[in-house]
């Protein structure tokens, strides 16, 4: 497996397993009290800041457990990144639309935000899947 494809896999568990854990707290303090009184600011802050340090720690780990794998990128590569990429902006670009008519019918900015954030995870949880199916099966 090139690093490449480590960066991609580690980018797809955190993409996902940070905003599962921020989900399950922060939609679990619904249960106990109305959505304009849940804090949700701080733990958004949180998770967001948890995600990046993870992916580069991460990240660092996976070159420091095998340096001889960190390369320069290829063609390949930057094209596997290239194809990634775009789909993960097409993909925050139609799931920003969900925020956007919810801003627009007045909704709690909770939900506004919370909408927002799973954009963001869908978009780099899409560019990572992309980027593994390209290693896998190639393009």
């Amino acid at each position: 497996m090139s690093f490449e494809e480590k960066r991609a896999w580690i980018y797809a568990v955190i993409a996902l397993g940070v905003p599962v854990v921020y989900f399950a707290v922060v939609l679990g303090r619904l249960r106990d009290a109305a959505v304009a009184d849940v804090a949700y600011v701080w733990p958004l802050l949180i998770a967001t800041g948890a995600a990046m340090l993870l992916n580069m720690v991460a990240t660092i780990a996976a070159g420091a457990a095998s340096p001889k794998d960190v390369l320069p990128k290829d063609e390949r590569d930057v094209g596997l990144d290239r194809r990634g990429e775009y789909v993960g902006f097409h993909v925050m670009s139609l799931v920003a639309l969900v925020p956007l008519g919810l801003a627009m019918a007045g909704v709690e900015h909770f939900w506004i935000a919370n909408a927002i954030y799973l954009a963001f995870v869908l978009s780099a949880f899409a560019s990572a899947v992309v980027k593994i199916v390209g290693y896998r099966r190639g393009f």
